[in-house]
């Protein structure tokens, strides 16, 4: 998912989104982690842990995007039923995403860099005639 949703803007606007994307995770995914270690699968820790990550995305400066990813990775790493450790699923969620945005990065840049020589093609081609 975070793949068509990097590749839904240009490339120059994609990377800093994408930089938001994962330091959201990132954020989501270390609060979620050290919430779990202490209070497992508790809905207040959950709520006080989701302000706790608003707070820190408004020290940090990061865009209400990264707000949500963060609160989307704190949700699964917390309330989501599993057979591992929080930690696990912490880490996990944050290689997830990252993978995912970098994926979409790469097939972007080379959709791009693809389009480019199409286009270069079919005006020299449109020019000889």
């Amino acid at each position: 998912m975070s793949t068509l949703i990097v590749m839904q803007s240009t490339l120059s606007a994609a990377l800093p989104i994408s930089v938001q994307y994962v330091a959201g995770t990132a954020i989501g995914a270390a609060v979620g982690a050290l919430v779990d270690v202490y209070f497992p699968a508790n809905v207040w820790a959950f709520g006080v842990a989701a302000f706790i990550i608003g707070l820190l995305c408004v020290v940090w400066r990061v865009e209400r995007s990264a707000y949500r990813y963060a609160s989307i990775t704190l949700t699964i790493v917390m309330l989501v039923p599993r057979s591992s450790s929080g930690r696990l699923v912490a880490l996990h969620r944050f290689f997830e995403v990252s993978i995912g945005i970098g994926v979409g990065l790469i097939f972007f840049w080379l959709w791009s860099k693809i389009a480019l020589h199409l286009s270069a093609k079919a005006s020299s081609a449109l020019s000889t005639r």
